[in-house]
């Protein structure tokens, strides 16, 4: 395959942005991103882009009032940057499935549980590692997934597991978690850009 275009969606600090930005430069990933498109204003993620001279758009409530507005202008910067692949990186807003649709299995996200464990709804951020440490389990992890129209119901590409310590707070944890979304997510990228990935109903191959 050729080299891939990509656009990354945030909404914080974009520590897996800078994960993606670093495999780029290493050449681990034969792609560029063409553009950072942020659901917040004072998103740190767009402070990182630039720096790399990387695009940084604001796309949310304030500036597009509403869904229907936000979905025409993503679409919009997509189709003009010709986006091959779409990362959701700690993005917290709902994609219109107007966007899931046109984008079927060109749109990947990092949670940071063991997808079908502690996701869906509700389970994002903090939550997440609040819920895991209120269960009790003794593993959870990341997962990097394909997007559909649900929540966290996309067909799964990578898992990796993090040990759950008896005297993990919500802060250890979900440090130890995120270093595991760096590891994997560009990983996850590598395997799109280089045309490995095959998705088989719910299952992901790896060719």
């Amino acid at each position: 395959m050729s080299k891939i275009n990509i656009a990354v969606f945030v909404s914080g600090g974009g520590t897996n942005l800078q994960a993606i930005i670093d495999n780029i430069k290493k050449g681990n990933i034969d792609g560029n991103i063409e553009v950072i498109i942020s659901s917040k204003k004072d998103a740190y993620a767009l402070e990182r882009g630039k720096k790399h001279g990387i695009e940084g758009i604001y796309i949310g409530k304030n500036n597009y009032p509403n869904l229907a507005e936000r979905t025409y202008k993503i679409l919009e910067i997509l189709e003009e940057k010709q986006i091959d692949l779409i990362i959701l990186a700690g993005f917290m807003s709902i994609l219109d499935k107007e966007i899931v649709q046109r984008y079927k299995n060109r749109i990947i996200n990092i949670h940071p549980s063991l997808i079908p464990s502690f996701c869906g709804r509700g389970f994002y951020g903090k939550k997440v590692h609040e819920a895991v440490l209120n269960y009790g389990v003794k593993v959870t992890g990341a997962t990097v997934h394909f997007v559909d129209e649900g929540t966290d119901t996309g067909p799964v590409i990578l898992q990796k597991t993090v040990i759950v310590k008896d005297d993990d707070t919500v802060e250890s944890l979900s440090k130890r978690v995120l270093e595991v979304e760096h590891e994997i997510l560009p990983m996850a990228i590598k395997l799109f850009a280089e045309g490995k990935l095959k998705v088989e109903g719910r299952k992901v191959r790896i060719k």
